[in-house]
């Protein structure tokens, strides 16, 4: 396993040379003077056209251009960002821990709602319990992600008024915090509230939370549900689950220990990418709950023409998803030991 590690981490920088490269080369598609007009405002952007092609290198080949932002790059220099007013990186450095918390509270019922209902609707085919799973699958397929967000706006921000709808924690909150200070431990809001003994700001962190949770919960659990139903029916029809029944082995042992243990290596790869899909940002989700995460500015960024900020949040996504791939990978021989990594 060590070799087939060292083996994918040494071929990291080779994936992201080929990821940025693409996207540094699509971006030359672009006219050099657009791309200057994403560094100027206001009436002067005619006349600062041609100074600002020349500044930043705009006019230059394809290869000269890549050099000069690998060079910067390698320097944690990924340039200013226009939409958040600051250095991509620490943009970046920001952000990431709302999106990582927003991610990891997320997760949990992503995946493990998805896996417990995918296994009852694969042991309890064509029941009722299965009906139900499907249909829910269904709707959490078919409705779109700013449908649903939007709803739960309407409903329990706006008509009931039980939940917060936008930001990390309430106006009061943040005065609180700019008032008294808030000493940051790990980055997650919800942790570093109860960490400084803040039992109110962790009530009202934790209750802006509730609303875009639910939100990737049903869309994301869907897939893993239809996934974990489909890989268990297949399961269970194989010759080796057959002769754990025949050698007297009981029911819960035959679906749990044997059947759902082998279903499970097709889930683990859309859990990776899904977890790679949180971590990088549910920009639909943080848009539509105005969520401080990386998501949100890289919208931002994309609807101002920010192209550095653009570049650093694409870059930044695919290096997650390399990792994301890697940690599946290796996720695979611990549900399976028939994987070997030769």
């Amino acid at each position: 396993m060590l070799t087939f590690v060292m083996r994918r981490l040494l071929a990291l920088p080779l994936v992201m040379l080929a990821v940025t490269a693409l996207i540094v080369f699509l971006m030359q598609f672009l006219s050099p003077a657009q791309r200057a007009s994403s560094f100027v405002r206001g009436e002067q952007q005619l006349q600062n056209i041609d100074a600002i092609v020349k500044q930043y290198g705009l006019d230059q080949p394809f290869y000269v251009q890549y050099w000069h932002w690998l060079q910067n790059a390698s320097q944690g220099n990924l340039g200013y960002s226009r939409a958040s007013h600051q250095p991509v990186m620490d943009t970046l450095r920001e952000r990431f821990p709302a999106t990582a918390e927003l991610a990891f509270y997320a997760c949990l019922p992503i995946i493990g709602i998805g896996i417990w209902l995918g296994t009852l609707a694969g042991l309890n085919k064509d029941k009722l319990v299965d009906q139900v799973a499907r249909v829910l699958a269904v709707i959490g397929f078919s409705l779109p992600t700013f449908v649903l967000g939007i709803w739960l706006l309407v409903i329990f921000y706006g008509a009931l008024g039980w939940l917060p709808g936008f930001g990390q924690l309430s106006q009061e909150s943040t005065l609180q915090i700019a008032i008294s200070g808030l000493k940051r431990y790990t980055g997650f809001l919800t942790v570093d509230t109860l960490l400084n003994g803040r039992f109110e700001l962790f009530v009202d962190a934790v209750k802006h939370l509730i609303l875009p949770v639910v939100t990737l919960t049903t869309i994301s659990s869907a897939g893993i549900l239809k996934v974990m139903r489909s890989s268990l029916l297949e399961v269970l029809g194989q010759d080796y689950v057959r002769t754990a029944r025949a050698k007297g082995l009981s029911e819960r042992a035959v679906n749990l220990k044997h059947a759902r243990r082998n279903a499970l290596l097709a889930v683990a790869t859309l859990a990776g990418l899904t977890v790679a899909g949180l971590l990088t940002g549910a920009i639909i989700t943080e848009t539509i709950f105005a969520y401080p995460g990386i998501g949100s500015w890289g919208a931002q960024a994309a609807t101002q023409l920010d192209y550095p900020g653009v570049l650093g949040f694409a870059v930044f996504t695919a290096l997650l998803v390399v990792v994301a791939n890697l940690v599946v990978d290796l996720a695979y021989g611990m549900i399976d030991p028939r994987v070997r990594f030769e």
